[in-house]
Parts: C-alpha cells; sequence; structure tokens
C-alpha cells in the first residue's frame, strides 16, 4: 500500500508502566507509518496514595523510595517503547511526567494529530481515564483494545447519527477512509425515515467526493444496544475499525447514540477511532 499524501504529521500513543503496551505501540507504528508521522510514546503515573489514618506517618524516606519505583518504571516504560516501535526509527521521542495520565497526556496532546490509547484499568493513578482524554485533549482518539496488535483498515464501519461529533469523527477519519477498500456507513436510527436516509446519502456523496471507496449504507434500528449492533456489523462485513462521534452533550449523558462511547471502549474487539 503505497503513502498517500493526505495524513497527519504526528502520532502520539500512551504506554502503561505495567508493560502490557506492546500491540498498543505496534498499532501506533503501523499508522504512523502509513502516513509517515513522527512518532510520540508518552507515559504518566502519581506517586502511590497513603493512608490518612489517625497515627500513620509517612517519612520522607518512604516518599523518596516511592518516586524512585515510578521513575523506574517509567524508564522502563521507555524502553518498552523504543524497542516496540524501533531504536534506530528515527522522528521517535518520548515523554513521560510523574502527573495524573489523564491530565499529562490531555496536555500533551497538543504536540499529536492523534492519540492512540488502551482500555482503562481501575488504577486512575496509573492508567488513563480514556473519557477524560476523549473530551479534553481535542484531538480523535484511537482505542485499542486488549490483545489487538494489529490493524489494517481496510474496511471500516462508520457508525453515523446527524451529529457534531459524528460529523468531526467523518472529517478526522478521512485519512483512514481514503486507503480503505471498503467503507460502510451504518446509520443509526429508532425507525426508519426518509429524511435519515437521505442524510446518510449526504454523507456517502460526501465521502466519494473525498475519492473514499464507499460500500452499502445499512440502516441500523437496534432496540437499545446500538455499540452491540455497530460490533455486529464489524464482525459480519470483516472490520477492524470503528469509527464514530463521542459524547454528544456531555459525559454523563454519554453522547448521540446513548451510551455507545463508553460501550465501544470497554467492549469492542476491535479498534474505534472517536472524536468529540
Amino acid at each position: 500500500m503505497e503513502i498517500l499524501p493526505v495524513g497527519f504529521a504526528t502520532v502520539m500513543v500512551d504506554v502503561d508502566i505495567d508493560g502490557k503496551s506492546d500491540g498498543r505501540i505496534r498499532v501506533a507504528v503501523k499508522v504512523a507509518d502509513w502516513f509517515s508521522s513522527d512518532l510520540i510514546g508518552i507515559s504518566a503515573a502519581l506517586l502511590p496514595p497513603y493512608a490518612a489514618e489517625t497515627g500513620y506517618f509517612v517519612t520522607l524516606e518512604a516518599i523518596e523510595r516511592e518516586e524512585h519505583d515510578v521513575k523506574a518504571a517509567l524508564a522502563r516504560a521507555e524502553a518498552s517503547f523504543r524497542n516496540v516501535a524501533g531504536a534506530d526509527r528515527k522522528e521517535l521521542e518520548w515523554r513521560c511526567d510523574i502527573e495524573l495520565p489523564e491530565f499529562y497526556v490531555t496536555s500533551e496532546a497538543r504536540a499529536a494529530d492523534r492519540v492512540v490509547v488502551g482500555r482503562q484499568s481501575r488504577d486512575v493513578a496509573r492508567s488513563l481515564d480514556m473519557g477524560g482524554v476523549i473530551l479534553r485533549a481535542g484531538r480523535p482518539v484511537l482505542v485499542v483494545p486488549p490483545n489487538v496488535d494489529a490493524l489494517s483498515a481496510m474496511r471500516i464501519i462508520v457508525g453515523w447519527k446527524d451529529t457534531r461529533e459524528a460529523r468531526r469523527a467523518l472529517r478526522d477519519a478521512l485519512p483512514f477512509l481514503k486507503r480503505a477498500e471498503a467503507v460502510i456507513i451504518v446509520e443509526i436510527n429508532d425507525a426508519a425515515s426518509e429524511t435519515a436516509l437521505a442524510q446518510a446519502g449526504d454523507v456517502a456523496r460526501y465521502l466519494r467526493r473525498h475519492k473514499v471507496q464507499v460500500g452499502p449504507t445499512i440502516a441500523a434500528h437496534p432496540k437499545g444496544d446500538v455499540a452491540e449492533e455497530l460490533i455486529r456489523l464489524a464482525t459480519s462485513e470483516r472490520a477492524d475499525l470503528i469509527v464514530a462521534g463521542a459524547y454528544g452533550h456531555s459525559r454523563l449523558g454519554e453522547w448521540a447514540f446513548g451510551g455507545v462511547t463508553r460501550d465501544l471502549f470497554a467492549r469492542s474487539p476491535v479498534c474505534c477511532l472517536l472524536s468529540h
């Protein structure tokens, strides 16, 4: 596959300090190769919280020891990143800090066109809050599920509903969509309507004008679980990337589809490109 002139200059990938990010790094490397992009590895972690019970004292020595351990873990994360990405790779950069991961990554995202993240663990002090990153980074976020270490993006599902976020996601995904062999638009609605179909037709024409190979438009009318329907269609259409808008109104209200943002990055077996 030839490298297309339309793309982006920099890909940033979040690297966990627990050493379980190799698959995510490989996906980020592949995306960077497609578009001749620079690659930035990034990682952050807070010092562990200390108990506040009466009579419990934290010594300076204990704090220094914890700080040393976190710095050592960040150094191992950097070594893992450079090893997987290729130590001789040009335009490779590393950033890290002792900070809440969400805050650090969303701040540093100013240096990137795309941010690649993994599924969130329960330890918010040492892993990203993906919802926070999607809302605050101002960049499209590629979520890579656990045990996924490859991405072809030759067949792509676009989850469409006529919202600002879905329009933004479509525009952000154009570099991926242009190189795909087939792009399937999934129009999500409670019931069929001529207006919805006309809107989906506009989306198809918009993509064709950008030289995107648009396949059939599928009208989906799920009774409740939209994420499950998108995942089912991705499986049946042999797609390994879902494109969708994220958090249409607020994080509490979830987004244009209901609880799709949360459900996609919690349950999707394929990568998801999400934009807010």
